[in-house]
């Protein structure tokens, strides 16, 4: 098993939150819901995600 920093874990947990809505929501995406744009669930995720990348070092989103 792979040493998981806390970053991964905090994403890790994230995803795990957001799986549990959309279940709860009969959906397999955030994309069919009509919450998506005022999500917090779905904010928090998009965080942990930046956050796992970038291992809190700041920044902004390039694409």
């Amino acid at each position: 098993m792979a040493f998981m920093d806390k970053w991964e874990i905090a994403l890790e947990d994230k995803i795990e939150e957001l799986k549990k809505c959309q279940t709860s929501k009969g959906l397999n995406s955030c994309l069919g819901c009509k919450e998506i744009n005022s999500c917090t669930t779905r904010d928090s995720y998009l965080t942990a995600v930046y956050e796992s990348m970038n291992k809190g070092e700041g920044g902004g989103f390039e694409f």
